[in-house]
């Protein structure tokens, strides 16, 4: 079910404090983040997060097709190894 339209968009307001933060002093650095469901306004293209996926942080840089989307769709939480290895058997006749 989708967020209530009267709401707003969910936007978390500890990374929009460091968003802004880090507009006003210039720094580049990554921003370290653990809130997956914070969804991406306008004010974060051009910012690098790192995005928590359960176990290590994933670097992603926001850009104009990313706004509406949220934070944990582009920090992927499994790890695809591809479906199950195909192995040589060897049939011995006698």
């Amino acid at each position: 079910m989708a967020r209530s339209s009267k709401k707003g968009p969910y936007i978390d307001p500890r990374v929009l404090a460091k968003v802004n933060r880090q507009k006003a002093g210039g720094d580049r650095a990554p921003i370290k983040t653990w809130s997956r469901a914070c969804q991406i306004p306008p004010e974060f293209v051009g910012h690098r997060f790192a995005i928590h996926n359960g176990r290590a942080f994933i670097e992603v840089f926001v850009t104009e097709a990313m706004v509406g989307h949220r934070l944990g769709e582009f920090s992927p939480t499994r790890v695809f190894r591809g479906h199950g290895q195909v192995t040589k058997r060897t049939m011995e006749k006698t």
